[in-house]
């Protein structure tokens, strides 16, 4: 949710359709694959850090290193999980300067168990690898489990189980025994979950005013409830924008309850969690796909971030957003249209389909705001927004959708 350093970072095409794609479109999949391999670098970089651990480091570094010879899709597949990805990032901006340092010790034990947790549970390990110092919980979600690490224990990951102790841990789906082990992973569909278990070093700080953090809540709700509601989300987001829901697979893999709400909605995502999306739950299907699709496509065009800032004057000076009562840099008026602008074109095709919910006056009047949140952030960005190169293809989407709501 602040802006991150690009220094050598691999090059992207000027995008042409990130905002609402094109039928059979690359674009979001060649976007997510430079800035994984972005983070590849990154993750060298931050394992080859003796910190605190210098033994467990270099344990990790043997691990990974052989991993990337012999099993490299493996590697990237645990990364893009936000469990990893998330404090690998949060560590690599700390010591680009935009973090707190002092962190980066526990960042780096996080990143090397939720690593080594997911190719133990591929079978991409060569042979055990121990941790003295783990963290006191670690997140598996391909198995979906959680386990809890006693203080002063070690961990040992293996192919198919990693040990706490002396004690064996299974790492695959279904029952495992032990006190250990909580099951905080939902299946909604592929490999996309609801997750009550979070490692994102930055849930907590919040940049809207409205809210304070992103603490897991189901909102009194079973968890039952939460995934039929987002399969309906997913299942409309299909119907009416099938190529947009393809993307979805490849970004989201956990969304986060964070309560539940009558009267409004709450939801949030971070550059640094790619991959993760934060929300409340709300009666009205609607909002709960609108906010889908607004969260999901901050996941995307944050990955474009991690590459290039798209604006020369991202963060200064501020302007009045149309979404937001505190001022806003261009950076984030271009977060609210590009989010907002694939959520009219949904209501567009419901209301072309004439899907019976479109033909209700607070779904055409919900239409119409949208519509005009996005002429007026449209305008304060392509009026005031100095494109880099590749900032230069999303602006000219964001003018082409513009035109085409306008009329």
């Amino acid at each position: 949710m602040t802006p991150r350093t690009t220094d050598n970072a691999p090059r992207v095409a000027p995008p042409r359709d990130l905002t609402i794609p094109d039928e059979g479109s690359r674009t979001a999949r060649d976007v997510l694959s430079a800035a994984m391999r972005r983070l590849l670098v990154d993750l060298r970089r931050v394992a080859a850090l003796p910190g605190e651990d210098p033994a467990d480091a270099q344990a990790f570094a043997r691990a990974l290193a052989w991993a990337l010879q012999h099993a490299p899709g493996a590697v990237v597949s645990a990364l893009r999980r936000p469990t990893a990805g998330a404090p690998l990032r949060c560590a690599r901006n700390a010591l680009h300067g935009a973090g707190d340092l002092a962190q980066v010790p526990a960042w780096s034990r996080e990143l090397r168990a939720s690593l080594l947790a997911d190719l133990a549970a591929q079978g991409a390990l060569p042979e055990p690898v121990r941790l003295s110092r783990p963290p006191p919980r670690v997140l598996a979600p391909r198995a979906r489990l959680a386990v809890a690490v006693p203080a002063g224990s070690a961990v040992t990951f293996a192919p198919g189980a990693m040990r706490v102790g002396e004690r064996e841990v299974p790492l695959r789906e279904g029952d495992a025994p032990g006190d250990l082990i909580t099951r905080p992973y939902h299946l909604i569909e592929g490999e996309m979950l609801l997750a009550e278990a979070d490692n994102n070093p930055l849930s907590m700080f919040e940049a809207h005013p409205d809210k304070e953090g992103n603490a897991i809540d189901l909102g009194g709700r079973p968890s039952q409830e939460w995934v039929d509601v987002l399969r309906g989300c997913l299942d409309l987001t299909a119907r009416y924008m099938p190529a947009l829901r393809a993307e979805m697979d490849l970004f989201v893999h956990q969304i986060v309850p964070v309560g539940y709400h009558d009267h409004r909605h709450l939801s949030a995502s971070y550059q640094e969690s790619i991959g993760t999306i934060y929300m409340t739950l709300h009666p009205n299907p609607m909002t709960m796909t609108e906010a889908l699709i607004h969260e999901f496509s901050h996941n995307k065009i944050n990955a474009l971030f991690e590459l290039d800032p798209v604006l020369d004057n991202a963060f200064w000076p501020l302007y009045t957003s149309p979404v937001r009562p505190d001022p806003r840099p261009l950076h984030g008026i271009v977060l609210a249209v590009h989010a907002f602008q694939p959520i009219a074109r949904l209501y567009e095709a419901m209301t072309a389909a004439g899907e019976p919910v479109s033909k209700s006056p607070d779904f055409q009047r919900r239409f119409a705001q949208i519509r005009k949140v996005n002429r007026d952030g449209a305008e304060v960005v392509l009026g005031h927004g100095v494109p880099t190169a590749v900032g230069r293809g999303l602006l000219d989407e964001m003018r082409r959708w513009d035109e085409h709501f306008t009329a």
